[in-house]
């Protein structure tokens, strides 16, 4: 089974980067994603919000980046902890979208 995400939309919001107790880089992030997809023959415009974390070099990354600047994420989902059915979006890539 693949667990592989790639989306692209505006950051909408970046935490400050902070670290783990063993000294990895770690950001939350919000992705606001926009698109028209094609789903049974139909156009059909699609708006979410997903929320982010990200580690070591991409949470750095991602710290550079402003609120409102497009970008392009990939990574996986998970649920935000063993307790919850919410899922949270792991970003294992990210690369500003020059406009």
């Amino acid at each position: 089974m693949t667990n592989e995400v790639a989306l692209t939309g505006e950051l909408t919001a970046i935490e400050p980067l902070r670290y783990t107790p063993a000294g990895i880089p770690l950001l939350n992030f919000r992705l606001l994603h926009r698109s028209q997809q094609t789903e049974a023959g139909l156009r059909r415009q699609v708006e979410c919000e997903v929320h982010g974390v990200a580690m070591a070099e991409v949470a750095v990354a991602l710290s550079r980046l402003n609120p409102g600047q497009a970008a392009r994420v990939k990574g996986f989902l998970n649920r935000r902890n063993r307790m919850s059915a919410q899922l949270v979006f792991h970003a294992t890539e990210a690369q500003a979208i020059k406009e």
